[in-house]
C-alpha cells in the first residue's frame, strides 16, 4: 500500500488526524483473520456460508481487501498501511474458499446490513465481488433491488466494476446498479499479460445495459500489497483491490464530515476526481485523490 497511498495522497489525511476512526465499514467477501494490522477493530463477523463463529478466511481475498481499507501496517512498521487505518471493520462472509457464493446468502447479508446499521454505526458497504451479467434475470433483479435498498438506508455502497474488460458493457453486478459508487482500476494497463488470471485492460467498463455510464471513479488496483491470512502480506490485482481504496477514502471523508449523506459523498467524489483523459466508460469521473476529496 506504500505506492498506493502515495498516488492517492492518503498520507495527507493521516497527518491531519483523519484515519477513519469511528467509521464502520462492512466488507462482503471470503472472510477475515485476526491479522495484527486489524488489532481490535474487527467488531463483528458473520459467516453466511458455513455458519462458523470464529474468524477465518479460507481464500485470502477478504483479508486482503480489508487490509487495503483499514490495515494499520503494524507488521510492516507502517509500510503497508491501509487507507483508513482507524476504521472499524465488519466482515460478512458470503463467499467460499473458491470465491463462489449464491444469491440467497448475499441477499441475507444485505438484509443484515440494513437491520444492523444503527447498532454498529455502519456507514459504508464494500462489495469487491460481482455476479456476471449472464446470471438469471430474476437473480440479477433481486440483487440490484437489495443493493439499492442498502443505499436508500443511508449506507454508502462501493462496488467493483469487475475484471472482464477491456470490452464495453463489461460491468458486473452489483456494480451496474445506478445508485452505487462503482470503482474501476486506474492502472489496469500496467498489468503484465495474463498475470493472476487477468489481462491488460481488465477493468470492467460501461455502459450498462440501461445506458448508464460506469464506473463512477477509478483507483489503483494493480500489484497492491495487503494483509494475508498467513499474518504477513501478499500482492493481488483487480478491481477488487481498487474498490477498497475508495471505501477507505470514503471512511476518511466521513471521519472529517460525518453528516454527509451517500448522495453527498458521491457528489464530493465527482467534484474532486482527477481527469485521466480517458473515455468516461473507462475512467468515470477520473482517479480518486484524497487530498482534493478532503
Amino acid at each position: 500500500m506504500e505506492r498506493v497511498r502515495e498516488i492517492i495522497h492518503a498520507d495527507y489525511a493521516h497527518k491531519r488526524g483523519y484515519t477513519g476512526s469511528g467509521i464502520t465499514v462492512v466488507v462482503m467477501d471470503t472472510g477475515i483473520v485476526s491479522h495484527p494490522d486489524f488489532d481490535n477493530r474487527i467488531i463483528a463477523f458473520l459467516d453466511f456460508t458455513s455458519r462458523k463463529k470464529t474468524l477465518y478466511d479460507d481464500n485470502g481475498h477478504g483479508t486482503h481487501v480489508s487490509g487495503i481499507i483499514g490495515g494499520s501496517g503494524f507488521v510492516s512498521c507502517g509500510k503497508y498501511m491501509g487507507v483508513a487505518p482507524g476504521c472499524n471493520i465488519i466482515m460478512l462472509k458470503v463467499l467460499d474458499r473458491m470465491g463462489n457464493g449464491n444469491t440467497r446468502q448475499v441477499l441475507s447479508a444485505l438484509k443484515w446490513v440494513i437491520n444492523n446499521r444503527e447498532k454498529y454505526g455502519i456507514r459504508i458497504l464494500n462489495i469487491s465481488v460481482g455476479m456476471l451479467n449472464s446470471a438469471k434475470k430474476e437473480e440479477r433483479s433481486r440483487l440490484l433491488t437489495a443493493v439499492e435498498e442498502v443505499w436508500d438506508n443511508k449506507v454508502v455502497v462501493v462496488a467493483a466494476a469487475g475484471n472482464n474488460g477491456p470490452a464495453g458493457g463489461s460491468i458486473t453486478i452489483p456494480g451496474m446498479c445506478k445508485s452505487v459508487i462503482t470503482v474501476g482500476s486506474s492502472d489496469d494497463e500496467k498489468l503484465p499479460i495474463k498475470r493472476q488470471g487477468l489481462t491488460r485492460g481488465y477493468s470492467g467498463r460501461g455502459p450498462t445495459e440501461n445506458c448508464i455510464v460506469k464506473p463512477e471513479i477509478v483507483a489503483p488496483g494493480t500489484g497492491v500489497t495487503s494483509c494475508s491470512p498467513g499474518m504477513a502480506y501478499e500482492v493481488k490485482s483487480g478491481t477488487s483491490m481498487a474498490t477498497p481504496v475508495v471505501s477507505g477514502a470514503v471512511a476518511l471523508l466521513l471521519n472529517r464530515y460525518p453528516y454527509l449523506t451517500p448522495a453527498q459523498v458521491k457528489l464530493r467524489l465527482y467534484e474532486t476526481a482527477v481527469d485521466m483523459g480517458k473515455e468516461r466508460n473507462i475512467q468515470g469521473w477520473g482517479k480518486i485523490d484524497i487530498a482534493r476529496l478532503l
